[in-house]
Parts: structure tokens; C-alpha cells; sequence
């Protein structure tokens, strides 16, 4: 019973033979394999975007700083939310690869920012001259942190803003997929049709081994993006193991059938928990994580059982009622099995 996140799950099977086939033979480094050629193509038909530049790197913080550091300078703002990833989780990683780009914090409302807060946000910064940070990138979290997701309209919206003051916008999609296929869209539509210039393409999370793609809509940044992959260290020589990795995850759409998994797992056991009295479920999920509380002496009781979670607060010591939040997630290979064993023993069997 494995619910920590989507990277404790198992790369998926054709993955790992795209991977075994790649080894035959030689290749040309850095980029320069056949395979990463297809993956630019596919890519480029699947942004329809022809003239996009693609590049791939190894995880999704590597991924959001060299865009956000492509995209911003040194002495701009960056506009996220309070709740993003490149806020929490990577260890002031854009900053360092930006020079010293400041992220400035918008209020998020289920983990998700509005076009008059972000509005608000911009107009409060880059009036000071040179006493203060200029104007520079938004970037959007896409599935959010807390599992929730922008609409298409929502999206379009917080891009509208950004272009009407000359900014540029980022989308974090370490779980692009299971925001995509939630809304039921292309991948077009949630990014080129609605606004987007950058997009970190995430694969980690959805069943690859580890790669990222870095998606610059408009290439006229592409060389400054190399250049700063080389200088940063993560520019592959062997690349065509990553080329492997995402040309088997959009090869007969298996990226869209991992996200689908991974989503209806986690409604799975959304839903079984949402029918119990003492669990709550927090914010509005539509991807393949949540949170929900419920009292300490559940949690005990399932992490007894060897069930894997994050909690929020202490498990083995206090009131046995105490409600104590907890983080689930789940991944393309998780079963139903696995699922209703968790839901048995959260109910008390």
C-alpha cells in the first residue's frame, strides 16, 4: 500500500525495453541521436507548434529553473503562488539558476492563483527602478500541489494577464498528464491555445525512469536555453537514454494510458475515503493526489498494516481522535487491490 508519490512507482515495462533497445549499438551524443529527433517531431505535432524548441533533462527541477532562468533575468520577479512547486519543493533552485531572479508569492485559493490577484502581484512590482525587482515570468503549477487543477479558461485567463504586461508564462507540469486527461483536452489546448510559452513536460512522475521535456513554443530563446543546460551541467553525453525514455512514453499514446491509471486509482480511493464519516477531503482534487484527515488512530492503524503516506503531524503520540492530514498518491501501476486493502483497514477491518 504505496501512496507517498508518483515517484516510488516502477518504470513501466516498455519503457524499460525502449531503454534495452537504445543500448544496441552507438549513438551521437548530446542530443544528437536519431531517437531525439523523433522525440522533436512528436513533440512539435503534439504542441502544434513546428518551429517549438525541445529539450530533454533529467527531473523537473532542472527542468523549471533553466526555462524560468531562460525566460527571466537576474534582476526580474518571478510570479508563482505561495503553494508551487518551484516555491516549496526545490530548494531555492530557480533562483540559483536564474542568478538571483526573487519569486514573488501570489495567494492561492486551492493551490491555484486568480487573474486579479496575479494582476495585483505585477502592478506591485517593477515601479521602483532600479530599487526594485523588475517584472518578469508567471509560472502555473499544472496539476497543483494539492491535486487540484486550472480549467482551460482559467489558464487562458492568467495568461491574458501576463501578455497584456509583456510577461511571459511557465507551466510546471510534473503531472501534465493526469491534468490533461482530467480535462479531457489535447496537449495543445492546454498550453499553445491557451497562452503558455514554456512548458516543463513532466515523465518522471508518469511512469519513465527519469526525463523531462523542456518545451519553448517560441525558439527564439532556444540557444540561450543550451547554453545554460551545458553551463549547469545537464547536458547529457549518453542522451539517448532519455530520447529512449520519452519515445516510448508518446509512442500509441502510453504517457496518456499511465495518466489514466494513475487517476482512476486515486478516485478509487478518493471516493471510498469520502464515504467514511471521519475522513474530510481537503480542497478540490482532479488529478492523482489528495488530501484528507481523519483521526490519529486510523493512521496508526494503516501505517501498522505497512501502508505508505505522508502525514502532517505525529502519528504514535496523542489523542487518538486528533484529526491528522495526510497526503495520498497514486501512480499508473497501482491496483485496485492495493487500493480497497487500504480502504478495509482505514474502515476499521
Amino acid at each position: 500500500m504505496q501512496f507517498a508519490s508518483d515517484n516510488t512507482g516502477p518504470a513501466h515495462p516498455k519503457v524499460m525495453e525502449a531503454m534495452l533497445r537504445a543500448n544496441e549499438g552507438y549513438a551521437m551524443g548530446y542530443g544528437a541521436d536519431p531517437l531525439m529527433n523523433e522525440v522533436h517531431e512528436r513533440m512539435c505535432d503534439l504542441f502544434e507548434t513546428p518551429q517549438a524548441a525541445v529539450h530533454l533533462v533529467i527531473n523537473g527541477t532542472t527542468a523549471n529553473s533553466l526555462l524560468l532562468a531562460t525566460l527571466a533575468k537576474p534582476w526580474d520577479a518571478i510570479f508563482c503562488t505561495q503553494m508551487s512547486h518551484i516555491e516549496e519543493d526545490e530548494g531555492n533552485a530557480p533562483e540559483f539558476f536564474s542568478g538571483g531572479a526573487k519569486l514573488h508569492l501570489i495567494p492561492a485559493e486551492n493551490a491555484r492563483m486568480t487573474p486579479d490577484d496575479l494582476r495585483s502581484a505585477i502592478e506591485a512590482q517593477g515601479n521602483r527602478g532600479v530599487h526594485g525587482p523588475q517584472r518578469g515570468p508567471v509560472s502555473i503549477t499544472q496539476a497543483t500541489e494539492t491535486g487540484t487543477i486550472y480549467s482551460l479558461e482559467q489558464i487562458k485567463a492568467l495568461t491574458d494577464v501576463a501578455r497584456s504586461c509583456g510577461l511571459k508564462t511557465h507551466l510546471d507540469g510534473a503531472r501534465f498528464a493526469n491534468a490533461m486527461v482530467r480535462l479531457g483536452c489535447s496537449a495543445a489546448e492546454m498550453t499553445t491555445h491557451a497562452g503558455i510559452d514554456a512548458i516543463s513536460f513532466g515523465g518522471t512522475k508518469n511512469g519513465l525512469i527519469g526525463v523531462e521535456a523542456c518545451v519553448l513554443l517560441d525558439p527564439e530563446k532556444a540557444f540561450e536555453f543550451e547554453m545554460r543546460r551545458k553551463r549547469a551541467g545537464h547536458l547529457l553525453s549518453k542522451h539517448r537514454y532519455l530520447s529512449a525514455q520519452m519515445l516510448a512514453y508518446l509512442t500509441d499514446d502510453l504517457w496518456i494510458d499511465m495518466a489514466q491509471a494513475a487517476n482512476a486509482a486515486s478516485d478509487r480511493l478518493r471516493l471510498g475515503m469520502a464515504q467514511m464519516s471521519d475522513v474530510h477531503i481537503h480542497d478540490d482534487p482532479a488529478s492523482n493526489l489528495f488530501f484528507a484527515s481523519f483521526p490519529r488512530a486510523a493512521h496508526k492503524r494503516l501505517h501498522d498494516a505497512g501502508a505508505v503516506y505522508y502525514t502532517w503531524g505525529d502519528v504514535e503520540d496523542g489523542p487518538a481522535d486528533a484529526l491528522i492530514r495526510g497526503r495520498f498518491v497514486t501512480n499508473w501501476s497501482t491496483s485496485e487491490t492495493e487500493v480497497d486493502q487500504f480502504l478495509d483497514i482505514l474502515a476499521g477491518g
